[in-house]
């Protein structure tokens, strides 16, 4: 799985993407960001609030009980604002 961050994501994560293999257990696009938020500090500090991550699977967003498939790309992101 693809996995972009972006915005105050990336610098908190420290990357901006990285491939991974969640495990098993990662049906959904919220039990990705409880699995992401295990695997340390900066992740855990990024995903804190969900209520400011916004997900994307290939290229739409989506809610957090999105189910996700090995081979898609997953991009997580702050609220974008428009103007």
């Amino acid at each position: 799985m693809k996995l972009l961050y972006f915005a105050w994501l990336k610098t908190r994560i420290g990357m901006a993407e990285e491939t991974a293999t969640p495990p098993a257990t990662v049906k959904t696009a919220g039990d990705l960001l409880d699995w992401l938020a295990s695997r340390g500090p900066g992740y855990a500090a990024a995903l804190t609030d969900r209520r400011v991550v916004r997900v994307a699977v290939n290229q739409e967003y989506v809610g957090f009980d999105h189910p996700l498939r090995p081979d898609d790309e997953v991009a997580l992101f702050p609220p974008v604002t428009g103007g």
